[in-house]
């Protein structure tokens, strides 16, 4: 968002300490992902070697083929030397065979060393270089399409859901919205996927609020939007969630059918999930490894924060949130384009200035990161059930967004806190998008707030709330010795949760990793995305 001068005059030196800080608070939880492995991760390198299926019970494959692994030999130096070694001993002539056997323990595993240990790794690379090779190619796919396609004309690009539960009845509604100018197709999850320790397998029709994700699902709604980017011309995006308790292997699977954004936000899961914290770390930052590769944008959560702690209050929470999402991302290998982090519409409209207000958090975040698409989230918690107060609502939601340069603007419903909207509710709530963004989304350019006017205070405020916060995330810490971030998620500080590191969903399955640790996903990944691939993709 190009400017001819601050809209907020914040102080630099304020802005610089502001990073410094979140870089410090993430540094420890970067090194302690990087000293662990998960199931999770070992499973979705697995994926990537191309292992999939599942039993008769659905248990897929890959499931059954870690777990043996883990009790025979465990997990401490990565799950594929003894994979691998299995395969060149004979065990199985593929890795769906040999899963199979393990699946009724008619495999024996063994941690080999010396010059066996040697070609199981070197096997296990080849292996694990297909799906990575796969990614590479969706995402040169990618770039291709948007450059027969192109991208949308003008921004926010328009972001909409489309989840029936049903992936047969998500295809003709995704296209619909398509042509109703949606940018940007959102299948949000079934109720309590994120809580599945596995990925369904294969395409779904019995979803609850929501459709699973599972790469047939991926591919048929990749598949439907690539036929309807040619009829619109102009490229048509696809979202879904790459969080809980498979995050790495739903991340691998987006990668290799070519999503195109992945909610993926590095706290979410452990708030609003009571996702263990350690393991949540772990899987967050092979997953962003894995969208940097691709080429995926992420959406973080911060949104989510408004709806259990007060706007108004928390808004600096948001900020550090946003902070920190920022610094895994980057640590990651995600670039600015890459980070759709999130903020929303969410102040009690009932209170004196909420539009000023809202004006002042939403052009705080676009001035802290202008190089990032970021992701405006509409108005949730204050909605009554009342649809045209919910419609005026969702109106200064997209004026915000229309004035203040947001990337990437979720399209609010007015039935939101009613039913699930019908196709009609979608068709009005594009409408009033349409019809703000035509009539004042040059408004980026008139408005500057008066300098120390009332939204330049509050947006200062809020930026120095946010630095005293980090200040005493950083400065403190806890009994156990835990890093300083993971005892302030404990004592409930993002989002009124608490959510200690002991504790929370998933925690049996994290391992620390063991000298001689293996894993030939993880070492491709560090070792960044080809430059080869990254030709062209900024969009």
């Amino acid at each position: 968002m190009s400017r001819t001068e601050p809209l907020l005059h914040l102080d630099l030196a304020v802005v610089q300490r502001a990073r410094a800080l979140a870089h410090r608070a993430a540094s420890p939880v970067v090194e302690l992902a990087q000293s662990h492995t998960t199931v999770s991760v070992e499973r979705a390198t697995l994926r990537l070697a191309g292992l999939s299926g599942a039993d008769h019970e659905r248990v897929p494959w890959v499931n059954h083929l870690v777990t043996a692994v883990r009790e025979e030999v465990g997990l401490e130096h990565g799950v594929t030397t003894p994979v691998y070694d299995a395969l060149l001993r004979g065990e199985a002539p593929d890795l769906t065979t040999l899963a199979q056997k393990a699946a009724s323990g008619n495999v024996s595993f063994r941690l080999p060393t010396g010059r066996e240990a040697q070609a199981a790794r070197r096997a296990a690379t080849k292996g694990v270089a297909v799906g990575l090779r796969t990614i590479d190619r969706s995402r040169a796919t990618r770039d291709r399409l948007i450059k027969r396609h192109g991208d949308p004309k003008s921004r926010p690009w328009i972001y909409l859901i489309v989840a029936t539960g049903d992936i047969y009845e998500d295809i003709p509604q995704a296209q619909a919205a398509a042509r109703e100018g949606a940018d940007v197709i959102a299948v949000i999850r079934s109720t309590g996927q994120s809580l599945l320790d596995y990925v369904p397998e294969g395409a779904t029709r019995e979803g609850f609020a929501g459709t699973y994700a599972t790469q047939e699902n991926f591919r048929l709604m990749r598949a439907a939007l690539d036929d309807v980017s040619k009829e619109l011309g102009r490229y048509v995006r696809l979202t879904n969630y790459a969080s809980g308790l498979c995050m790495p292997e739903i991340a691998a699977l987006a990668g290799m059918e070519r999503l195109d954004m992945m909610l993926n936000d590095s706290m979410y899961g452990i708030l609003f999930r009571d996702i263990n914290p350690v393991r949540t770390f772990v899987d967050q930052r092979f997953s962003r490894q894995v969208h940097a590769r691709a080429g995926i944008i992420i959406n973080t959560g911060e949104d989510n924060y408004l709806t259990t702690a007060d706007a108004v209050d928390a808004a600096h929470t948001v900020t550090v949130s946003q902070l920190l999402n920022e610094c895994f991302a980057k640590e990651a290998g995600l670039e600015d384009w890459q980070l759709g982090l999130g903020h929303a519409f969410e102040i009690n409209p009932e209170i004196p200035d909420s539009f000023r207000l809202e004006l002042a958090h939403a052009l705080l975040a676009r001035q802290l990161f202008p190089d990032a698409p970021l992701k405006w989230m509409p108005p949730t918690k204050h909605m009554t059930g009342d649809i045209f107060r919910g419609y005026l609502l969702d109106g200064f939601f997209n004026l915000v967004g229309a004035m203040t340069g947001q990337g990437i603007l979720l399209v609010g419903m007015m039935t939101e806190a009613v039913v699930t909207p019908f196709l009609s509710d979608r068709d009005l709530a594009l409408q009033n998008v349409r019809y703000v963004m035509n009539a004042a989304s040059g408004l980026t350019e008139d408005f500057h707030p008066p300098r120390d006017g009332f939204i330049q205070t509050r947006s200062r405020q809020v930026l120095s709330e946010a630095v005293d916060l980090l200040d005493r995330i950083v400065s403190d810490s806890d009994s156990a010795g835990d890093p300083p971030l993971l005892a302030a998620i404990a004592d409930g500080t993002f989002g009124l949760m608490h959510r200690p590191a002991d504790r929370g969903k998933g925690l049996e399955g994290v391992v620390r990793r063991a000298d001689g640790y293996d894993n030939p996903a993880i070492t491709a990944l560090d070792a960044g995305v080809p430059a080869s691939t990254k030709k062209g993709e900024k969009p």
